[in-house]
């Protein structure tokens, strides 16, 4: 483990780094803006991200995967009973990503940019919520013949699908969404009530 003023210097740098990307996008923004922004010098940001620009771009995204489930998870971690917990993250985690302005930002001006760096790090966005829906789901009583990690493994795509693209329905409706997951997304996962 890194000690903690290489911790918090990595840290300095990735909330550099998001800064001069929400204020230059993907292509305009260099490590030598970066450094200025940081404080830091461009020796510091290679010996902490030895691939340059590129490296720290990616590092910069991961990071703000970790911060949305982080803000998720406190938008989500008091819900009484996992239907409510469900729809309570399909309602956080659309609103979060319409009001992510950077997100927008760069989906408008540089998707070509964007998206294929997004695709890095949807195993680790599955993978997370794979993991959540599992725990969750393991309090549950599940339909007979339903597997626990396949259902968390089928949640987890239908959710990003969702959140990413959720043609018809309007995710910004609670009673919409408590209908999407009650209907669509649990209906052959757990017993009917």
């Amino acid at each position: 483990m890194p000690p903690p003023e290489a911790e918090a210097t990595r840290e300095r740098i990735l909330e550099s780094a998001y800064v001069r990307l929400a204020d230059e996008g993907l292509t305009q923004a260099t490590v030598e803006g970066i450094a200025h922004e940081a404080g830091l010098s461009r020796a510091t940001i290679y010996r902490h991200f030895p691939g340059g620009k590129d490296e720290l771009i990616e590092a910069v995204i991961s990071w703000e995967v970790g911060r949305f489930f982080t803000r998720l998870g406190e938008a989500t971690d008091d819900a009484p009973d996992f239907t409510t917990w469900l729809s309570g993250g399909m309602l956080a985690a659309r609103r979060q990503l319409d009001e992510h302005t950077v997100l927008q930002q760069l989906l408008e001006d540089e998707a070509d940019q964007l998206v294929p760096r997004l695709v890095t790090v949807m195993p680790i966005i599955l993978g997370v919520l794979r993991e959540q829906l599992a725990q969750r789901l393991a309090d549950e009583r599940l339909r007979p013949g339903v597997e626990l990690q396949e259902a968390a493994e089928l949640l987890a795509r239908l959710m990003v699908s969702y959140i990413g693209t959720p043609g018809a329905w309007h995710l910004d409706d609670p009673e919409q969404v408590d209908k999407l997951v009650r209907t669509q997304l649990l209906a052959g996962i757990l017993p009917d009530p």
